[in-house]
C-alpha cells in the first residue's frame, strides 16, 4: 500500500528516515511517497503545504508526518491545524502507555485520549473589538461532539475497555460544554456495558497526577484535549514516546506529537519512538496489525534496557544506533509473529 510520508521540520527528517526503516524491517507492505511541507518549505517557496502534499494525501488516503514548526504569536498558522481542517480529521487519538524501563511513579499505565480535532477555540475564529480587546470564539456543535464521543465508545467496546470519562467545564460554560456533556450522556445509553464517568477539566488535571490508573478511555474537546494529552505524556516519560492519530471518515494522518527541536536537528540525538509508534497506529489502521505488534514488542524490549535510552530519556544512545538496535530486535522476534 502507498503511504504519504511528510518528514516535516527540524528532527523530522531524521526520525522519518528511522521510522520508514523500522516499518520496512517489520515486513509491512508499504510503498513510501515522501513529500515536503512545513517551515523550511515555506521559507523557500512561500507555500506552507505545497499542492503535491495535498495531491499525495488525497490519492493515498493515509499519511504519516513528522513535527512541523509553528511560530508563536505571529507568522503563518499551524500546518497541522490546516491539514486537520481541510480533511475534517475530527478524531485526534493519543494512547498513553508505559514502555520498557522508562520510569513512572504510577506503575504501568494504559490510557487512551480522544480529542475532538476541528472545533472549539482551535477553530481559529477570532475578532478584534478594539486595540485593547480581542475575542476568540469557542465553537461546539452537536455533529462534532457526537462523532468524537461515539468514536471513543466504539473504541472502548471493540477493545474491551472498562469505561469512558468525558471531560468538560460544563459547570461554567453551560451552553457549549453543557451540550457536549449532554450528548455524552445520550450516547452512553447506547453502550450499557461501558460506564460513563464525568469529570471537570480542572479536577481531571489534578486526578491525573494523583491517580491516573483510575481512568481508561478519555474523551474531550479540542483545547482541553491538547493540554491533557501533554500532561498525560509526562506520566510515562514525556511526549518523545507518545504517538498520535488524526482520523476522518476517509483519510487519516498519523503524527508524532512533539515539536521539531531545531536545536538538536542533524545531530543524531533525537528519539524516534513517538513517530515509530505513530507508524504502528497507522499499520493497525491499514490492517497490518501483525507488523504493528511486532514493532511494539521489539520497542518495549529495546527500551527495557536503559543502555539503549536516547538523550531525552537520560541515555547516550544516538538516533542511528537506536534504529539499528531496534531493527535487530525486530529480526530476532520475527519468528514469533
Amino acid at each position: 500500500m502507498k503511504v504519504t510520508m511528510i518528514p516535516g521540520d527540524g528532527i523530522g527528517q531524521e526520525i522519518a528516515k528511522s521510522t520508514m526503516e523500522v516499518i520496512d524491517a517489520s515486513g509491512a507492505t508499504i510503498e513510501w511517497e515522501v513529500v515536503e511541507a512545513g517551515e523550511a518549505v515555506y521559507n523557500k517557496t512561500g507555500q506552507l503545504i505545497p499542492d503535491e502534499v495535498f495531491n499525495s494525501l488525497e490519492t493515498n488516503k493515509v499519511g504519516i508526518k513528522g513535527p512541523m514548526t509553528t511560530p508563536i504569536g505571529k507568522g503563518f498558522r499551524s500546518a497541522n491545524v490546516a491539514l486537520r481542517k481541510k480533511y475534517d480529521l475530527f478524531a485526534n487519538i493519543r494512547p498513553v502507555q508505559s514502555l520498557g524501563a522508562i520510569k513512572s511513579k504510577f506503575g504501568p499505565l494504559d490510557l487512551v485520549l480522544f480529542r475532538e480535532n476541528t472545533e472549539d477555540l482551535y477553530a481559529g475564529v477570532e475578532e478584534k473589538i478594539s486595540d485593547d480587546e480581542m475575542h476568540s470564539i469557542k465553537i461546539i456543535t452537536r455533529h462534532g461532539s457526537e462523532r468524537i464521543i461515539r468514536k471513543a465508545f466504539d473504541y472502548a467496546e471493540k477493545n474491551n475497555r472498562e469505561h469512558v470519562t468525558v471531560v468538560t467545564k460544563a459547570n461554567i460554560m453551560k451552553l457549549t460544554d453543557g451540550m457536549f456533556l449532554d450528548i455524552a450522556r445520550e450516547i452512553a445509553k447506547e453502550y450499557p456495558t461501558i460506564p460513563l464517568k464525568e469529570v471537570l477539566v480542572d479536577n481531571m488535571a489534578m486526578q491525573l497526577v494523583m491517580d491516573p490508573a483510575q481512568f481508561d478511555v478519555i474523551v474531550t474537546q479540542n483545547l482541553y484535549g491538547d493540554i491533557l494529552s501533554d500532561l498525560m505524556a509526562g506520566l510515562v516519560g514525556g511526549i518523545g514516546i507518545i504517538p498520535g492519530a488524526n482520523i476522518g471518515n476517509d483519510l487519516a494522518i498519523f503524527e508524532a506529537v512533539h515539536g521539531s527541536a531545531p536545536d538538536i536537528a542533524g545531530k543524531g540525538l533525537a528519539n524516534p519512538t513517538a513517530l515509530i509508534l505513530s507508524g504502528c497506529m497507522m499499520l493497525d489502521y491499514i490492517n497490518e496489525g501483525e507488523a504493528a505488534e511486532l514493532i511494539r514488542t521489539a520497542l518495549d524490549e529495546v527500551l527495557s534496557h536503559p543502555d539503549n535510552f536516547t538523550s531525552d530519556l537520560g541515555g547516550k544512545t544516538s538516533l542511528p544506533e537506536f534504529t539499528t538496535i531496534l531493527i535487530e530486535q525486530i529480526k530476532k522476534l520475527k519468528g514469533r509473529f
